[in-house]
């Protein structure tokens, strides 16, 4: 039995945004029910290379499918001045979790940006307004492009603001989806009006003040990763209802990270977390909700949702490197 090598090209083919939203929603609800296994992520650090690795292991089980595998990333900001390398590398091992044979081994850096947007279109469909028709985002790098591809999955976004300080970056995105969207540069303020807001920065000091969100906008706090990332100001988590993936993570390095060590925020101004949602243990959006807040860190079981995906479109789409990785006759 082969090993299948699959390259960004082959993961990208492979996700369609609709089937990846699916799995990832499966997977968090895998996750709330207890049908998952998810150790916390491990990082190692590198100060001397300005870098760091992560491991992110997960196993979960859906309801008529289960998978396994890990993604082991890194983050070395100095890469593309230093050495033309992405900041942000990623290879996903896909596993059978009957007998652990490894099914795959694949590009993660694509899978991440597709699992990414597709947690976020999540988060949106249970706590945006139905209506949803408006789009900013701030920040214009690689995360942003498949925010509003798997937003507008699941809302019907028809005008999009995107800001960010690189105005060559603003004229990439807009010139990408000129013809899906009726798509302009702007303010973080005139992107923070609209019914939804995806953030998507490395910043840790707060960008997005409470004057400028949408007394009805949804946030998908995407940017924060490590532990003193912070995009919002604190009036907005603490006065939105505000979803989070997991508790261990968000606290550790994602959006609310700084406020709730600080003491600023506490567990008891945390809505939930998004899987409860999905299986109803929890209301999404009601009538009465003003401002929402999806605090996202990222999670192992998204991974290895998106890597399902990725490995049983493979075939009808004819692609990957089939080789033998174990061995022929190895037990």
């Amino acid at each position: 039995m082969d090993t299948l090598l699959l390259n960004q090209e082959a993961v990208d083919e492979n996700t369609q945004m609709a089937d990846v939203i699916r799995a990832v929603e499966d997977a968090f609800a895998a996750y709330a029910r207890g049908d998952a296994q998810m150790p916390a992520k491990s990082y190692i650090d590198l100060p001397q290379y300005n870098g760091d690795f992560r491991s992110m292991p997960a196993y979960l089980e859906a309801d008529d499918w289960d998978a396994a595998g890990i993604k082991w990333v890194n983050v070395h900001p100095d890469n593309p001045e230093d050495f033309d390398l992405p900041t942000v590398m990623g290879t996903m091992v896909y596993s059978n979790p009957e007998n652990a044979f490894p099914l795959a081994i694949m590009d993660g850096t694509e899978l991440t940006m597709k699992r990414t947007g597709a947690a976020a279109a999540v988060a949106t469909d249970h706590l945006a307004v139905e209506d949803a028709t408006t789009m900013g985002v701030v920040g214009a790098g690689v995360q942003s492009y498949t925010q509003l591809e798997a937003i507008s999955e699941v809302r019907p976004i028809e005008e999009v603001v995107v800001s960010d300080l690189d105005e060559e970056r603003v004229a990439d995105f807009i010139d990408y989806f000129e013809d899906d969207f009726e798509v302009r540069a702007g303010s973080i303020a005139e992107a923070a009006q609209c019914d939804v807001l995806s953030t998507v920065t490395p910043v840790e000091d707060p960008i997005v003040s409470r004057e400028d969100i949408g007394e009805h906008t949804h946030v998908n706090a995407m940017g924060a990763d490590a532990e003193g990332k912070h995009e919002l100001a604190d009036e907005i988590l603490l006065d939105a209802k505000l979803v989070i993936d997991d508790h261990a993570q968000t606290t550790h390095s994602g959006e609310i990270n700084v406020p709730y060590h600080e003491g600023v925020l506490t567990d008891d101004d945390i809505y939930g977390e998004v899987g409860d949602i999905v299986v109803g243990d929890l209301a999404g959006r009601t009538d009465e909700d003003g401002i929402t807040v999806f605090d996202s860190t990222g999670l192992a079981i998204q991974d290895v949702a998106a890597a399902h995906v990725v490995y049983e479109h493979a075939d009808e789409n004819d692609n990957g490197y089939p080789f033998d990785l174990i061995g022929t006759g190895t037990q």
